[in-house]
């Protein structure tokens, strides 16, 4: 048992994640399924009425329960992961991103999740707090729906049933990624 607990925690090698992912999507693909977090949203809007009063909400919220028993199961698995598969360091990012984000003051990059310098309650009522946490949350949720979509919808799912308007949304998320981390980033964290 402790050898299955030491596999599944470990980073799973792209030829082992990567047959699982095309395997998902092929079952999606063929049971007329779509994969995206994002439309969990809508789902449970619908379930809660909104459909009475806004016409984009007014679908059969029982024809996507599969999503947010799927969504449900992320929200577990992360807990158990969490609570039984250990876990020594949030996130594994390499030395040069290290070096760089303590030279913008953030003193344990990779410890935690986000940066905990940036993303507490105390930061909230700052200038940097209210651009990360409020402006960026905005940001991401209307870009979210614009694109009509979120990252992994259209990059797993979209690009797998061969959308042209998926593609162009992952081409603008990796620019849009890009042109912040290279050119926002070094000024918002020096605020």
């Amino acid at each position: 048992m402790n050898q299955l607990l030491e596999w599944i925690s470990q980073p799973w090698p792209w030829y082992v994640a990567g047959p699982i992912i095309a395997l998902v999507m092929f079952s999606m693909l063929f049971f007329g399924k779509f994969f995206g977090i994002s439309s969990n949203l809508r789902t449970m809007c619908s379930l809660l009425g909104a459909g009475k009063s806004c016409d984009f909400f007014a679908i059969s919220w029982r024809e996507q329960a599969w999503n947010l028993v799927f969504a449900g199961g992320l929200v577990l698995g992360g807990l158990i992961a969490y609570l039984y598969l250990g876990h020594d360091r949030a996130a594994h990012i390499s030395a040069t991103t290290i070096t760089e984000l303590q030279a913008y003051g953030i003193a344990d990059p990779g410890k935690t999740v986000v940066p905990t310098e940036i993303f507490n309650w105390e930061s909230l009522l700052t200038l940097k707090g209210i651009i990360f946490i409020v402006v960026g949350g905005f940001l991401v949720g209307f870009g979210t729906r614009y694109a009509g979509g979120c990252t992994s919808g259209h990059a797993i799912s979209g690009l797998s049933d061969l959308q042209p308007a998926s593609l162009l949304a992952v081409i603008g998320f990796f620019i849009g990624g890009l042109t912040v981390t290279y050119f926002v980033l070094p000024y918002l964290l020096a605020l």
